[in-house]
């Protein structure tokens, strides 16, 4: 273990000024990134309008800024809840009905931007606090003790020598100052600063970067399941993101790893509040909203048209044969969200009306979504929520070996398209959003602009499994805990002690709810999604060995590839918030942020640096947008 005097000797913090900044007494506060100086007007003089695309917390978050300034807002949602990731909807399960969501979230203090919006709702009393959070390694592979994090209110290096002392694996951290290799590491993790580490670190991913001698403990114990916290998996992770993520959510906020839960199901407890704040404000909500045209002229965009309920493409289209999915009996056309089934002289659309994602045909003939857990019947009706429209249906109007010529059965003449025009547009979809909208832009477009929304990647899937069993069991660790070394599994949430509705049903039956999530899965090893259930019930009867006695009632998938990518070599060609078109922002977590911040506090800064943008074009007050602090100077 590092002793405190050679740490402050290696960081080159021995003067009287470093010793008080870095004052274990005094909790440092957040920077600010944007602050104006001048005292400007808050709200709009005269009307001023703007559509938001994309009711995630980014788009959310945008809305709420602009609203509340006088904006006249229109959201627009494609699918028909709200939230994107922190969507809810309702399932049934036995005689009792509950909202499932895409996962737990934990809400972390250093969330600055976030946290001001859930304190002007007066919705703190929305969430609970966890206590603390633990980190299981799995004993087949690692011989490493649990690792438990608590509030901690001191900033770098006092966090580090915090985690030291709660550590019981300290004494195998690995870090021999000595060696060049671990010198650089831990030098990159005192001193980072976004443009400068990215610059250095980027090009590597974070296997990559481990290999150039790695303290081994520490990337076992942190780094390692921390990455795969990102959403990303550490072969297509870039260092310099891993990094920023470390130093957002460990070394630069004084905050500590403890965090708060949602009382109720995150749409009950933070989408609602929002949405009505939203409207109160006069915005509009419009949900179901396929975008099919944006017109975009003299380097502004004039208008954009959409439909509500399923995507319907007007006129004919042609498709061409996926040589890959086809088969002797079954033919497919298209690709990616726009994949289409030859039927009986028709097409069934694979699209799943409730958020997009490609159904599978099941061998019963049913079609099922691998996403949510929509089931529709042989002909595409729905059969089992969260879907409330049936699969789209097009007739053939001309075949050849190659490609096929297809109409829309449900189109009409005017094809209920409604236009709107706004003085500004904001996207604030995620990755396939995005590049699915702009296809949709007709005019001319930046060639540079094209080419990085076209680069944007999209990461590994995330699943999500949630078991209700008749028994509960004891559990000494955080009741949502980080877990590393299984096949699939990297957390387990326990919901009935965790979530209103589920803790109330545990009284009842004196049952549990189980959550498990696997952050980035490859596809090739877990195909199905029988496949992922079966690995997600083995391995959870190994974390808890008690529930293999247990009855499971009810099984639930949730199953997304949407997830932001960050892969090597991305940062520098990312788009930013404002474009190359007038009146066009961007918001969304695969923005090119400017300061450190991830997950939930990504996406929502992403959308108030949105509003910012739209607000310093009128020439009014931005919000104040605060950041953790940026690494120390090294001697």
């Amino acid at each position: 273990m590092v002793s405190r005097r050679t740490l402050f000797k290696i960081l080159g913090v021995g003067g009287l000024g470093s010793l008080i900044t870095y004052s274990r007494f005094k909790k440092p506060s957040p920077s600010f990134y944007q602050q104006d100086s001048l005292t400007l007007p808050y709200g709009l003089s005269k009307p001023k309008s703007v559509v938001i695309i994309g009711a995630g917390l980014a788009g959310l978050a945008c809305a709420y800024e602009l609203s509340k300034r006088g904006f006249e807002v229109t959201l627009l949602e494609k699918s028909t809840n709200l939230g994107g990731k922190i969507a809810s909807w309702r399932i049934d399960v036995g005689s009792d009905s509950f909202q499932l969501e895409h996962g737990f979230h934990g809400f972390f203090p250093h969330y600055y931007n976030l946290n001001q919006i859930i304190s002007e709702l007066n919705i703190e009393n929305n969430f609970r606090s966890l206590g603390f959070y633990s980190v299981l390694f799995a004993d087949n592979k690692y011989s490493y003790k649990p690792e438990n994090f608590y509030p901690s209110h001191s900033a770098f290096p006092w966090n580090i020598i915090d985690l030291a002392v709660w550590s019981d694996n300290r004494l195998d951290w690995g870090i021999n100052i000595a060696k060049l290799s671990h010198w650089q590491v831990f030098k990159e993790i005192a001193a980072f600063k976004l443009s400068d580490s990215f610059q250095r670190l980027d090009h590597l991913s974070v296997i990559d970067w481990s290999k150039i001698g790695f303290p081994q403990g520490l990337y076992d114990l942190y780094f390692l399941p921390f990455a795969r916290s990102t959403l990303n998996a550490p072969d297509v992770l870039s260092a310099g993101e891993l990094l920023q993520f470390f130093h957002f959510y460990f070394f630069g906020n004084p905050e500590g790893l403890a965090f708060n839960g949602t009382k109720d199901d995150m749409g009950t407890s933070l989408v609602t509040p929002i949405v009505n704040a939203l409207k109160n404000n006069q915005g509009k909500v419009i949900t179901e909203a396929n975008i099919s045209n944006i017109i975009c002229d003299s380097n502004k965009i004039n208008s954009l048209s959409y439909q509500q309920g399923n995507e319907v493409i007007s006129g004919p289209f042609t498709v061409n044969r996926n040589n890959f999915l086809s088969s002797d009996n079954e033919t497919y056309y298209g690709d990616s969200d726009h994949l289409f089934l030859e039927m009986d002289k028709q097409a069934i659309g694979l699209r799943c009306t409730h958020q997009g994602c490609t159904v599978k045909k099941q061998e019963n003939g049913t079609f099922l979504c691998p996403c949510h857990g929509a089931v529709y019947d042989k002909d595409g009706k729905v059969i089992k929520g969260p879907a409330k429209h049936n699969l789209s249906h097009y007739k053939v109007v001309e075949k050849d070996d190659d490609s096929v010529t297809l109409i829309s059965k449900e189109a009409s003449e005017k094809n209920n398209l409604e236009t709107l025009q706004a003085d500004y547009y904001v996207m604030a979809t995620d990755v396939p959003g995005i590049q699915h909208l702009w296809i949709k832009i007709e005019g001319e477009k930046s060639e540079k602009l094209t080419q990085k929304i076209e680069q944007l990647a999209v990461a590994d899937p995330f699943a999500v499994a949630r078991f209700w069993f008749d028994q509960d069991f004891d559990w000494e660790y955080s009741n949502f805990t980080s877990l590393s070394g299984y096949k699939l599994i990297d957390s387990i949430a326990l919901y009935h002690r965790l979530q209103t509705q589920f803790i109330e049903w545990s009284k009842k039956t004196g049952g549990s709810v189980v959550e498990l999530h696997a952050y980035c899965y490859k596809e090739k090893d877990f195909p199905t999604q029988e496949v992922l259930l079966q690995t997600f019930e083995q391995e959870l009867y190994k974390i808890v060995p008690k529930l293999s006695e247990a009855n499971l009632l009810h099984k639930e998938l949730v199953n997304q590839k949407n997830f932001s990518g960050y892969p090597p070599n991305s940062y520098n060609n990312r788009p930013e918030t404002v474009t190359e078109i007038d009146n066009l922002f961007f918001a969304g977590d695969w923005v090119k942020m400017p300061f450190p911040c991830g997950l939930m506090e990504r996406a929502v800064s992403s959308g108030l640096l949105a509003a910012n943008a739209i607000l310093e074009k009128e020439g009014l007050q931005r919000r104040t947008l605060s950041t953790v602090n940026q690494g120390i100077k090294l001697l």
